[in-house]
């Protein structure tokens, strides 16, 4: 049987606007979390989240039905959304 395979691994960083610090140290952690697990409610594995105050950067393992640009906008409406 034919199947499909795909290792597709993204770095995605993300910046406040205006590259202000808004993420204080003891958000950082619930930020991080919150976007792994929307990538994983996408089809996707967040390997690492981490960042600083004013960015965020992302190394995510993209699931084979997802797009790219499609995974940016899930992750930025989410936590613009609920951020």
């Amino acid at each position: 049987m034919p199947q499909s395979l795909s290792l597709v691994i993204v770095h995605l960083v993300f910046s406040t606007k205006d590259r202000l610090p808004r993420f204080d140290a003891p958000l950082r952690p619930h930020l991080h979390a919150y976007l792994a697990k929307v990538a994983r409610n996408a089809g996707c594995e967040a390997y690492r989240v981490g960042g600083v105050a004013d960015h965020v950067h992302l190394a995510i393992r993209l699931s084979r039905t997802l797009t790219i640009a499609d995974l940016v906008e899930t992750l930025k409406t989410s936590s613009s959304r609920n951020g």
